[in-house]
């Protein structure tokens, strides 16, 4: 909705298009100036930036197989105060999910059954 004013504003002023859009313009204007000032970004996106460096630190360090509750821990174990919930919702973000168990011990299923085929 912001890029479409952005893109109709000089033909038809802000106020007007935000009559007719369900956003009012305070709004439009608080983003630009969130755009233009990042300082002005709100607490939440600040921290949730600082935290995906962290989390996909951790995440790369650990081989890609840390999953949230071992993230979260591990975050905590080096002294972030971060919820659970919040990770969680990080890594949703970022399209991180760790291993399990099943899908690392996929080779060793895989082996099993072609050594019960050799011996029967």
């Amino acid at each position: 909705m912001i890029a479409f004013i952005d893109d109709h504003r000089q033909a038809y002023g802000v106020e007007p298009i935000c009559r007719v859009l369900p956003i009012a313009p305070s709004t439009y204007h608080a983003h630009l100036a969130r755009r233009a000032d990042p300082s002005r970004l709100p607490d939440r996106v600040r921290r949730d930036a600082d935290l995906k460096v962290e989390i996909r630190r951790v995440f790369e360090e650990n081989f890609r197989v840390y999953g949230v509750r071992k993230v979260w821990r591990q975050l905590r174990r080096e002294g972030f105060s971060v919820a659970r919930c919040t990770v969680a919702r990080l890594m949703r973000n970022m399209g991180l999910r760790g291993r399990s168990g099943a899908s690392l011990c996929g080779q060793r299923s895989a082996t099993r059954r072609l050594s019960v085929r050799w011996i029967t």
